[in-house]
């Protein structure tokens, strides 16, 4: 049987981490967010993040972006509000139940990196970060 390709490795390896994180928010109690709405969480400032700014932290389009801001917006975790530098531009606002499903997403999250740091040990942890930090580089 063929080796997997890298980018099947990779796939799988993501699943396998999203899948945790979705069962660490599950153990808080969060059930109605997904991982990526999760990391999309702990972009938003104390006091706001325009839509732009979210993007780009997110390292995705300005389209995507929305759309995840609108998910979280029905779920009930974020709110637009007028911007008030500029009243053309609104600013994505964490709600009280944001703040909250914020901070069992860092707490989730944190917990299954620090699961796969004590699995690989230290430098084996480090190594795989800059390395995948390299090669999501390389495609910039």
């Amino acid at each position: 049987m063929a080796e997997p390709d890298l980018s099947h490795l990779l796939l799988s390896a993501f699943r396998a981490l999203d899948e945790e994180i979705r069962a660490a928010l599950r153990d808080r109690g969060i059930s109605d967010l997904r991982p990526g709405q999760a990391a999309a969480l702990l972009l938003v400032d104390r006091t706001g993040t325009r839509l732009t700014e979210l993007a780009t932290r997110a390292g995705i389009t300005k389209q995507a972006m929305m759309q995840v801001v609108d998910e979280l917006q029905s779920l009930g975790c974020v709110r637009r509000v007028p911007d008030p530098t500029d009243a053309r531009a609104k600013v994505v606002r964490l709600t009280a139940k944001g703040l909250r499903h914020r901070a069992a997403s860092r707490k989730s999250i944190q917990a299954v990196d620090a699961r796969v740091r004590r699995g690989l040990g230290d430098r084996r942890h480090d190594a795989l970060r800059a390395t995948l930090a390299e090669l999501a580089s390389a495609e910039e």
